[in-house]
């Protein structure tokens, strides 16, 4: 005599659409992880570089040292009094913010490679320092820096 097992179901009334429709469901979840994890950078090796391409026992040219500069670091120093900025360069004041973009764009047709520092007092407001920012850049100068303030951190 044979017994009918318990977990066998004979005549059952799943039909195959609703056990297809969550393994469905699974197989877009995956997907959709899958693509917010892939990493859709360029490949390393594909970018241009100037890196050399010589083996480890190839001769290496040695690179020339910069040139020197010409100039020092021009140090924009922003001050507050009242309520107006006050403008100096190289602690030599300046009226304007307008007059202090005439002298760096006189400065910048000698040479462009000087370092401009602003340095802001705390007080001056934000609004004052990046037109100041500006200017200098306007100015072409390529390196334009912040002071910052050692015992402040």
């Amino acid at each position: 005599m044979r017994r009918t097992s318990p977990l066998v179901r004979r005549g059952s009334d799943i039909d195959m659409d609703s056990a297809m429709t969550p393994m469905i469901d699974v197989v877009f979840l995956l997907l959709v992880f899958f693509v917010w994890t892939a990493s859709f950078q360029i490949i390393e090796h594909v970018l241009p570089s100037e890196m050399s391409e010589l083996t480890g026992s190839d001769p290496v040219e040695q690179a020339e040292p910069p040139p020197p500069r010409d100039f020092d670091d021009l140090v924009v120093r922003i001050g507050w009094s009242g309520d107006a900025p006050t403008w100096r360069i190289n602690n030599q004041l300046s009226p304007s913010l307008a007059d202090v973009q005439r002298q760096l764009l006189t400065i910048s047709e000698i040479q462009t490679g000087a370092l401009v520092i602003l340095h802001p007092d705390p007080m001056v407001p934000l609004g004052f320092v990046i037109e100041a920012y500006d200017a200098a850049k306007a100015s072409g100068f390529e390196q334009v820096s912040f002071a910052i303030n050692p015992r402040r951190r």
